[in-house]
C-alpha cells in the first residue's frame, strides 16, 4: 500500500505508475474472483403447491403449545380413525419453528412419522411426506440429523410411479442435504448421485426441476470439490444439465435456472473445468444469454428471466478466467453477447440490481486484457451506456470503473477513444466528489491511465473542473487516496498551462 505524509504534502517518489496500476488491478481482480467463486447461496425450498388433490392449506402464523403438538403426535401414533386429519393438522403446525422443536423431542416421533411415510395407504404416505418436508425446511441443522433415518426410504421412492411423490421426496432430500455434512455423507454412501442422474432424465418437468434443485444443494457444500463433484462428473450428469440450459427447454425456465446453478457450482470448484468446456457449456451459455437478450428486447420474455441470467452470467464469468479455449469460444459471438449483457445491465438496474452487477462483472472478465472484446465495446458504442451507470452505488459504480480501466489499459488508441468519443471526464469528476472511497480510488487509476497516454486529455479534464476535484481530495480522510490525487496533480497539472 502506498502511504503519504499528510493532506498537503505531495510525493513524487511514491509514483502510482501505469505498470503498478495494472499489476494491482490484476491482483485485486483475482481476489474478487476467488471470493465470488466461494460465495455460497444456500436456500431451502418449501413448495407448498405440492398439496393433495389441489388442496389449499392455510399457512399457520399463530403460536402453538406443547400440549397441542403432543395431542397431534398421539393421534397419529395410536392409529385413530382421524389419523389423516391429524397428519394434516400436524403438517400445518410444523410450519412453526417452536412446533418443530417440540415434535422432534417426543420419544420415537421421527420413527413414527417414517412409519407412516412408508405406509401402504397413499393418502397417509403423502401427508407424512408433507410433514417431513416441513421439518426439512427448518434452519436448525440438528433437525436434519434427526430426520437422517428417512433418507433410505426417500431415495427408494425416487423410482416410484407417482411423479408428484417423487418430486416431494427430491425437495425433502435437497433440504436435508443443504446444511449438514453428515446427511450429505450418508446420501453419498446410499447412492444419491446415481438416483439424481435417473431423475434428471425423467419425462416429468417437475421431477427434473426438483432433481436439479436437490443436486444444487449437494454441489454447494464445502466438501463438494473433494467428494461430490467428482462423483457427478463420473456419473456423466453434466451433459444433461447443459442440455437443459435452454430458453426453449420443454420443462420450463425454472428447470433451466436450477441446472444453471448446478453448473455454476461445478465450475466454481475448479474441479476438471475442461470437462464441462469440452461438453460445450461455454457455447450453450453464450447462446442462452443472447436468446434472453433478444427475448427481453422484443418484449416476449416471461417473468423471472433475471433468475436465469444471474447464474448463467456468473458461470460463464468463471469459465473464461484464465482459459484461452473457453474465451475463444465466446469470441465468435462477441458483439451479440456484449449487446445482451449491456441490455441486461440497463434493463434490470432499478428492479434487479444484482443482475446488473453480475453482467458488469462478466463484462469485466471478458474485456480484461482482451483487445477483441474492448474493440467490440467501442464498435457497439456501449461506453456511453456504461457511463450512465456510474451514479449508482451498491458496487455498480465500481464495476463500471473497473471496466473503464480495462479499456484504458489497452493503450493510447483506446484512451483517445475514451476521452474524445464519450463524456467520460464529467462522469469521472462526479465520482471524484463522492464519499465512496473505492470509487474514488478506481477513478484516480482510470485518470492516471488516460492522462499518461493522451497529452490533450489534460485540457479536457481541466475544463470539466477536474483540477478543483483533485484539489478537494487533499482533504480526504483516506491517506492512500490523498497520495494518489497529489501524484496526479504533481505529474500532470503543476506548472502546466491548462
Amino acid at each position: 500500500m502506498i502511504r503519504g505524509r499528510g493532506p498537503g504534502i505531495r510525493s513524487r517518489n511514491r509514483a502510482c505508475g501505469v505498470e503498478e496500476i495494472k499489476a494491482r488491478r490484476r491482483q485485486e481482480e483475482r481476489a474478487l474472483r476467488k471470493a465470488r467463486k466461494e460465495k455460497q447461496l444456500v436456500s431451502k425450498r418449501l413448495p407448498r403447491d405440492l398439496q393433495d388433490d389441489g388442496e389449499e392449506m392455510e399457512i399457520r402464523e399463530a403460536s402453538v403449545t406443547q400440549e397441542e403438538v403432543l395431542q397431534l403426535y398421539q393421534r397419529i401414533q395410536h392409529g385413530s380413525d382421524d389419523r389423516l386429519a391429524a397428519l394434516r393438522s400436524l403438517r400445518q403446525v410444523l410450519q412453526l419453528k417452536e412446533a418443530q422443536q417440540m415434535f422432534v423431542r417426543f420419544e420415537n416421533s421421527i420413527r413414527v412419522l417414517i412409519g407412516l411415510f412408508t405406509s401402504n395407504l397413499a393418502s397417509v404416505q403423502l401427508e407424512a411426506a408433507q410433514c417431513l418436508l416441513e421439518l426439512s425446511h427448518s434452519d436448525d441443522p440438528s433437525i436434519s440429523l434427526v430426520c437422517l433415518p428417512a433418507t433410505p426410504y426417500l431415495l427408494t421412492y425416487l423410482s416410484g410411479q407417482s411423479a408428484k411423490f417423487t418430486e416431494l421426496c427430491l425437495y425433502i432430500l435437497g433440504n436435508l442435504a443443504a446444511e449438514n455434512e453428515a446427511v450429505r455423507n450418508q446420501l453419498l454412501l446410499q447412492g444419491v448421485i446415481q438416483a439424481l442422474a435417473i431423475c434428471l432424465q425423467s419425462p416429468h418437468g417437475a421431477v427434473v426441476e426438483a432433481a436439479a434443485y436437490s443436486l444444487s444443494q449437494m454441489l454447494q457444500a464445502k466438501e463438494a470439490g473433494e467428494k461430490i463433484i467428482p462423483a457427478v462428473l463420473e456419473a456423466n450428469l453434466t451433459p444433461h444439465l447443459i442440455h437443459l440450459l435452454d430458453l426453449d427447454c420443454e420443462f420450463g425456465m425454472q428447470t433451466a435456472v436450477e441446472c444453471a446453478w448446478c453448473l455454476h457450482y461445478i465450475v466454481s470448484s475448479s474441479v476438471n473445468c475442461e470437462c464441462v468446456i469440452s461438453q460445450n457449456l461455454v457455447r450453450q451459455a453464450v447462446i442462452l444469454l443472447i436468446a434472453l437478450g433478444k427475448a427481453i428486447e422484443s418484449g416476449i420474455t416471461t417473468d423471472g428471466v433475471e433468475l436465469l441470467i444471474y447464474p448463467v452470467a456468473r458461470c460463464l464469468g468463471n469459465l473464461i478466467v484464465g482459459d484461452g479455449p473457453a474465451r475463444s469460444k465466446v469470441h465468435s459471438h462477441a458483439r451479440d453477447v456484449l449487446w445482451a449483457l449491456s441490455t441486461f445491465a440497463s434493463r434490470f438496474l432499478q428492479s434487479r440490481p444484482f443482475v446488473t452487477r453480475e453482467c458488469l462483472w462478466l463484462l469485466n472478465n471478458l474485456t480484461a486484457g482482451d483487445e477483441q472484446f474492448c474493440s467490440a465495446i467501442f464498435y457497439l458504442n456501449l461506453v456511453p451506456v456504461l457511463l450512465q451507470l456510474i451514479p449508482f452505488s451498491g458496487g455498480i459504480n465500481t464495476l463500471v470503473l473497473m471496466l473503464l480501466g480495462n479499456f484504458a489499459e489497452m493503450g493510447p488508441e483506446y484512451c483517445e477513444k475514451l476521452q474524445l468519443q464519450t463524456d467520460i471526464f464529467p462522469a469521472l469528476c462526479t465520482t471524484l466528489r463522492t464519499a465512496d472511497s473505492e470509487a474514488v480510488r478506481l477513478t484516480l487509476e482510470v485518470l492516471n491511465l488516460i492522462l499518461s497516454h493522451c497529452q490533450q486529455a489534460y485540457v479536457l479534464f481541466a475544463n470539466q473542473s477536474g483540477i478543483s476535484a483533485l484539489e478537494a481530495i487533499q482533504y480526504n480522510s483516506n491517506e492512500e487516496i490523498r497520495v494518489r490525487a497529489n501524484y496526479l496533480m504533481d505529474r500532470y497539472f503543476t506548472h502546466k498551462a491548462v
